[in-house]
Order: C-alpha cells, then structure tokens, then sequence
C-alpha cells in the first residue's frame, strides 16, 4: 500500500509538471520579438516602432528594433516574410510597398503578409528650404511653371505615396518636374534644409522639428483635412488642385507578420500591440506628431490594404514614367 501511494504520488507529480511545461511552452511570447522596419533609424516609421518597444518593455515584453532599409522598404519587408511564422519576427509597413508592388519593382506582394495592427495615418505636406522663395501653394506652382521640369521634389524612395503626390500636383497643372529618390526622410530633410532639391513630400512626424527650428517652411497639405499640429497649412483642396483624381490615398504603417502566422497567434499579436497604441503614452505621441490612431486590425485592416493596393494598381501605369523611376 505505502508502495501504491509512493507511485500515485510520483505520477500526480509528474503530471502536474508536464502540465506547466505544456502552459509556458504555450505563453507567448516567452521571448523578445524582433520588429523589423524597413526604413533607416530617425524616421516616423522608426520613432512609431520605438515607441511601440518601450510601451511593450514597460509592461515586461521585450521587442528588439531591427531597421533594415533599402529599395522601399522591399528588403526588410522580404525578410518579414521569409521569417518563422511563429510571431516572433514582425514588421511595419507602410503603404509604400503598395507602390513597388503596383509597379513590379518587387517580387513581394501583399498577400504573403498577415496585416495584424494598423498603427498610424499620416498626412503628407509639401515643405520648402526657409532660403526659398515659395510661401505658398500659388507660388510653389508659379515655379514648376516657370521652370518646366526643373523644379527639383524630393521623396524617400521611388513610386511611393510621397512620390504619387509629388506626380498628382505636376499632373494637376499639366507640368513636369525632377523627382529625387532618397532612401529615408532625414536624408531628404538634409539636401532640402541645405537647398539642394526645391522641395519635398514628406510627413509631419518627420518634419517638425525641422519646420519650428525655421529651417523649413510647410507650404500645402495632400488631403482633405489640415494637419492638427500646422493648422494654419491649407490643403491642396483647399486651392481647388485635385490631387486624389484617382481615389483616395494615404500613407499608412501597420503591423504585418509571415503569411503562415497561425490564427491563434496573430490574434495575441494582435491583443499585445492594440493594447499598446490604445494606451495613454502611443496616444500621446501620435498627438504630438501629427498622427491619426485607430484601433484597426486582422480582417478589416486587410480590406484597407487592398483598397490602397486597387489605387495604387489604378494610379501607377497613369502617373510614372520610366523618367521618373
């Protein structure tokens, strides 16, 4: 009998341990997560996928920023998507590869990726050296047509969103103009302070220091509504110059991982990174860069990528040429 129990004691423990391995093999994450972005360190992309970290490290989750730029965000992106789909490799996107893939320029599409979280819109603004003539949207056209093709507009990348805009507003007023690829904002901002290019698109989030340091000036706004943080920047709307002939666009990052993430698993990335941009400290930050936050993800976050795809499909083969590219 004393045999009998001795047994019976060794099995329940054996079974009550077997049981806790089976639970921590299940928690997740029971290690740090890698973040990808696929955009030099600085930008908006990068200082959201910081934020997100620290939000995440503070509640005891380890998430380890990796920036892996190059060819419009394509390079980092791959890796996103050859990674273990285990939930431990994820990255954010933006609506730039929507472009490069509208144009063939990568072999990537959008389906080989699990949209998870929406993590920010950003607005695009027209900004201008502080030693520029231009104050205005009437007077940043009065320049293109003035010098035909020459004017100079900087963007981070090719046949992106920046660089869509930048074709919308020489299309809306029937010129052309130089559009100068960069590989991130902070390099656009250097060669724009410096007047080397006579303009750029680019994002509030990348430019505001820059704009209340006086060595830029914003000058116009690509959407219906102005910016919260520069409410005095019209929009080209405002000055009846169409630049969304072709349906709406806009610049959006989200939280993607591997196309074979398990259910289960995208939804705790899911849980995990919502809660962190719901929190009061991401939506502080957005505020003070200008950044518009909804708590979009899983299906309906992918209906939005595919809507921004379907414009880009519909905007390329009208608006770049292989000049531009």
């Amino acid at each position: 009998m004393k045999l009998f129990r001795i047994a019976a004691a060794v099995a329940l423990a054996a079974t009550a341990w077997m049981g806790a391995s089976a639970h921590a093999a299940d928690a997740f994450p029971s290690k740090p997560i890698t973040l990808i972005v696929p955009w030099n360190a600085g930008g908006s992309v990068d200082l959201t996928a910081r934020k997100l970290s620290d939000i995440l490290g503070k509640s005891g989750v380890t998430v380890v920023v990796e920036n892996v730029p190059g060819a419009s965000s394509t390079i980092g992106l791959t890796k996103v998507a050859n990674a273990a789909p285990d939930g431990y490799t994820v990255g954010l996107a933006t609506s730039s590869l929507m472009g490069a893939v509208a144009q063939d320029m990568t072999r990537l599409r959008v389906d080989q990726f699990k949209a998870l979280n929406q993590t920010t819109i950003e607005q695009m603004i027209l900004v201008v050296s502080k030693s520029s003539p231009v104050n205005t949207i009437e007077e940043f056209v009065a320049l293109m047509k003035k010098k035909p093709g020459g004017v100079s507009i900087g963007t981070p990348g090719n046949n992106n969103v920046n660089h869509t805009f930048a074709a919308m507003l020489a299309r809306a007023n029937d010129v052309s103009f130089i559009n100068v690829p960069y590989t991130g904002g902070a390099k656009v901002l250097t060669d724009l302070a410096g007047h080397q290019i006579d303009g750029a698109v680019l994002k509030p989030s990348e430019t505001l220091s820059q704009i209340n340091g006086g060595l830029i000036r914003p000058v116009g706004v690509f959407s219906h509504e102005r910016v919260s943080i520069l409410p005095k920047v019209p929009t080209f709307a405002e000055k009846k110059i169409d630049v969304f002939p072709f349906g709406a666009l806009e610049q959006m990052s989200y939280l993607v991982g591997p196309k074979g993430l398990s259910a289960e698993r995208a939804q705790q990335l899911q849980e995990l990174f919502a809660r962190a941009i719901a929190s009061d400290a991401y939506q502080s930050f957005a505020r003070e860069y200008g950044m518009k936050v909804s708590d979009v993800r899983g299906d309906e976050l992918q209906k939005q990528v595919v809507a921004i795809q379907n414009t880009f499909n519909t905007v390329a083969p009208k608006i770049f040429t292989k000049q531009q590219q």
